[in-house]
């Protein structure tokens, strides 16, 4: 991988700098999206989701000291989201790893650095964590954009859906799964 890039687990220190690189992300980085559509997903389907920080199962890459890239998987159930959905749309309790799939989750790459094989590397570190405690099985809710990221790994998609916004708009989104074969992660 890129020396130039570092992946860390991410901490609450880190919350405001998510806050400032997902939304840049989402906006920049949009393909297949109206700007209606990103807008009404910032602060409800796309954003921090604090959760994953304090599972320890969310990172961040750095070039040099800035914050450039963030994503995580997840032992929990809930698919998507951020802090901002309502806390009975989110399920957080245990995945079981011997008959559940692991959740990978919310992957934003700052636009200057965007095909510089980051999500690889997030992907990569989010596989290797879930398969060290027993998931061989892996799903996502992808956005549009991140779609070929996934589909290159070998995530194979399940079904198409939309996740429901504010002021009765939708976001298209594909649920995608992968099963680890032995050893195997991203390449």
């Amino acid at each position: 991988m890129h020396s130039e890039f570092h992946i860390r687990p991410a901490t609450l220190d880190d919350i405001p700098g998510l806050q400032a690189l997902i939304p840049l992300s989402a906006r920049n980085l949009r393909q297949g999206y109206s700007s209606e559509q990103v807008e009404a997903a910032l602060g409800s389907a796309l954003g921090v989701d604090t959760q994953l920080v304090r599972d320890g199962t969310y990172f961040v890459v750095e070039a040099g000291s800035e914050l450039v890239a963030c994503g995580g998987w997840s032992r929990r159930r809930t698919l998507y989201g951020s802090d901002h959905v309502h806390a009975t749309a989110k399920d957080d309790s245990w995945l079981d790893p011997k008959r559940e799939p692991a959740r990978i989750r919310a992957f934003f790459v700052h636009p200057e650095y965007a095909r510089r094989g980051i999500g690889s590397l997030l992907l990569r570190t989010c596989e290797e964590a879930a398969a060290r405690l027993g998931f061989t099985d892996l799903e996502l809710a992808s956005t549009l954009p991140g779609e070929p990221l996934y589909r290159a790994h070998g995530y194979a998609e399940v079904e198409r859906f939309e996740v429901p916004l504010p002021a009765g708009k939708g976001l298209p989104v594909i649920r995608m799964r992968k099963t680890l074969r032995s050893g195997e992660v991203a390449k």
